[in-house]
């Protein structure tokens, strides 16, 4: 369930491909629950299908459960850091479409307004109509709009990544950029995710409120949860301590390459620019699903589907709502997330209904083999709902 860069080519949409040694799972208890040895073993199996680092955080009614396996750095083999800091990817859309539905619930913003009515002439040209696209159509990617990644990494490859990696776009370089190519579809007809859509939301949300989507992010949902450890760091390419190190494997059989730096032209903005840690992750998507952060009509409004793209990677049954996609579970019913994943890394968010069960999922390498991209893709999928489906 590849849900930020799906243009890449498959070969880009993999783990990094290497056996590596189990450490330890984190667990208050002097003996492991099932839980833990569940969680322990599906961590494993994601590392042996070739991921050099896997971390994984379940909170539930009954206790906190963590897991690692592999190491976090491939020259010192150091472990996995315990609740390290991650670059949360795509996942910060669900942060930006929370702030778009509160200001709905405040009544300053409509999901029902266009594009050219929020902000004039910005969409525009190429067949593109801002005055056909609605709000929601940016937050549920039925806009039909071109990502603009197509543009800033035109040619994948290591050589491309260290050239560019330090260049940035303002917002409106990158809508710019999108606006060049003509939609997909005409707006709310299908779905296709499309970071610009993002991009747009963010532009919105300045626009209506006059603070920055960071401000609003910092003062509605950070502030409030006490998510002391997830920030909006822009263009800022570093982590704070401590934290794996993420590697890709640009081509089938080619070195893994060091990628804890991110590729600044997709990773700065309301589309995927936030880190945090798993704890705090799983605080935001507890609070969201059991009604804290949003009032009913705006959750309910969150949770109006539409069915994704048989060929968009997720998983069957997987439809999108405004920043929070739902998933069928194997036991029945369904859970809710988004997730996240750039050069080196991949991060998943998913949560029961209720918000009582949560968990966050961290890869921290990927590799050019399509083969063991879907293996490891089926791994990562069965850790989810094997966490979510445990009654204990």
């Amino acid at each position: 369930m590849i849900f930020r860069r799906l243009w890449l080519p498959v070969t880009l949409l993999a783990l990094a491909s290497s056996t590596l040694p189990t450490v330890a799972a984190a667990s208050t208890a002097p003996r492991p629950s099932g839980t833990d040895r569940a969680v322990q073993r599906d961590a494993d199996a994601l590392r042996d299908t070739g991921v050099t680092g896997v971390a994984v955080r379940l909170d539930t009614p009954s206790g906190t459960v963590t897991a690692r396996s592999g190491v976090g750095d491939l020259v010192t083999r150091r472990p996995v850091p315990k609740d390290g800091y991650l670059r949360l990817g795509s996942t910060t859309k669900t942060f930006v479409a929370t702030v778009v539905l509160q200001l709905v619930g405040e009544k300053r913003v409509s999901l029902d307004q266009t594009v050219e009515e929020l902000l004039p002439g910005v969409v525009s040209g190429a067949g593109n109509d801002g005055r056909t696209i609605t709000l929601r159509d940016l937050l549920r990617h039925t806009s039909g709009l071109s990502d603009y990644i197509y543009d800033v990494f035109p040619d994948p490859g290591a050589r491309t990544y260290f050239a560019d990696r330090w260049r940035s776009y303002r917002p409106e370089q990158l809508v710019d950029l999108a606006m060049r190519h003509k939609p997909a579809f005409p707006a709310g007809t299908d779905w296709a995710y499309s970071n610009t859509n993002y991009v747009l939301a963010g532009m919105i949300i300045k626009k209506v409120t006059g603070r920055t989507w960071e401000q609003q992010v910092h003062d509605r949902v950070l502030r409030p949860l006490r998510l002391r450890h997830t920030d909006t760091p822009g263009t800022w390419p570093f982590l704070p301590g401590p934290h794996a190190a993420d590697h890709q494997q640009f081509t089938p059989d080619g070195p893994m390459v060091d990628t804890t730096i991110p590729y600044r032209p997709f990773d700065s903005g309301a589309d995927g620019s936030m880190t945090g840690t798993a704890r705090d992750l799983n605080r935001f998507f507890a609070a969201l699903a059991s009604g804290k952060l949003l009032k009913p009509a705006e959750l309910a409004a969150m949770r109006s589907t539409v069915p994704v793209s048989p060929n968009s990677g997720h998983p069957a049954g997987t439809r999108d709502g405004l920043g929070l996609f739902s998933t069928p579970l194997s036991c029945g019913g369904e859970y809710l997330g988004h997730g996240g994943s750039g050069f080196g890394y991949v991060i998943r968010a998913a949560t029961s209904t209720d918000g009582r069960r949560t968990v966050s999922v961290s890869a921290h390498s990927r590799a050019g083999d399509p083969v063991t991209a879907a293996r490891q893709e089926d791994a990562l999928r069965d850790l989810i709902d094997h966490a979510l489906c445990r009654t204990a």
